[in-house]
């Protein structure tokens, strides 16, 4: 005869059965969670990762130096070259012939073209892809520039082809595409600086225009040179010289009060005296580098350390 459940084991086994989905539910849950939280914190970590990709990683000290001698440095070769053959053209003495110098110097420009246009940049550096890209433009639009000017360079003055050639969109477009690649080189250093002590007192004066003479003191050498960098593209100033040889002005008009006594109340005010007088010349940096600025926080490159 078979024994009936009674009540109490009723009471039992839905208790029994109660705690078991209580226990799975506990432990889905408690799995769920886990999971959940494991994947933000992998998703932290990858976004921290990638921010780092992105940012300041990006701009290694090596990447510098690679941009500097493949695209920075065959370009520079260029310019000074140019500036060397433009004063020519506009002496022009007896045995300058100035089509043959513009022929010269748009062979140049596609040599110095087909030179740096190998060269690759990471992707994961916007800064110097982009700096890479205007240096290529600029060369491109000075071979086509030089080689159009070249049917009636000997038919006028060097004076006169040398104030047309200053006019000509071109040319124009050619000096300001160099000018913009400068300044994103330069911004790319700023981005090596931060990676290297973290905030630079300062950076957010860099939009400020213009920049007093005040703020301008509490900047270091490498966010001094970015904002000159920008003041050379809004007055698109392209001259033989780095940025930091007209640091190295702007401190010393600053310094020894003459920016005060000439009645300069800013930095941009300081500059125009100093480029309308031709007081800055390539080099000039290295010359004043031991007097102020021996402690900066620089990367290895060559026009940081010698005249190269």
């Amino acid at each position: 005869m078979e024994k009936k459940l009674t009540r109490f084991d009723y009471i039992f086994v839905f208790t029994v059965i109660f705690l078991l989905l209580c226990a799975f539910g506990a432990f889905f849950l408690g799995f769920n969670t886990g999971k959940g939280r494991a994947e933000t914190k992998y998703e932290e970590i990858l976004a921290k990762r990638e921010e780092a990709d992105k940012g300041f990683t990006a701009y290694h000290q090596t990447y510098l130096v690679s941009f500097y001698h493949t695209v920075f440095l065959p370009y520079k070769e260029f310019q000074n070259k140019w500036f060397t053959r433009w004063n020519e053209i506009e002496s022009q003495g007896g045995s300058v012939d100035p089509a043959s110098i513009l022929k010269e110097l748009s062979k140049l420009a596609d040599e110095k073209y087909e030179e740096t246009v190998t060269s690759t940049m990471p992707e994961s550096s916007p800064l110097l892809k982009e700096a890479h890209e205007q240096y290529l433009k600029s060369l491109k639009l000075f071979a086509h520039a030089a080689k159009s000017f070249q049917s009636k360079a000997n038919a006028v003055k060097g004076s006169v082809l040398v104030a047309e050639m200053e006019k000509d969109a071109a040319f124009t477009e050619a000096k300001l595409f160099a000018l913009q690649g400068q300044k994103q080189f330069y911004d790319a250093i700023v981005k090596w600086n931060e990676s290297a002590s973290g905030e630079l007192k300062g950076a957010s004066l860099l939009g400020s225009s213009p920049l007093t003479l005040d703020d301008w003191n509490q900047l270091n050498l490498n966010l001094k040179n970015s904002y000159i960098s920008s003041l050379l593209v809004s007055g698109q100033t392209f001259k033989p010289f780095n940025p930091q040889d007209l640091v190295y002005h702007v401190d010393q008009m600053i310094k020894s009060g003459q920016a005060k006594k000439m009645n300069a109340g800013n930095v941009q005010q300081t500059v125009d005296i100093l480029i309308g007088t031709g007081a800055v010349r390539q080099g000039d940096f290295l010359g004043g580098k031991a007097k102020w600025y021996a402690n900066e926080t620089l990367p290895q490159l060559p026009f940081f350390t010698d005249s190269k």
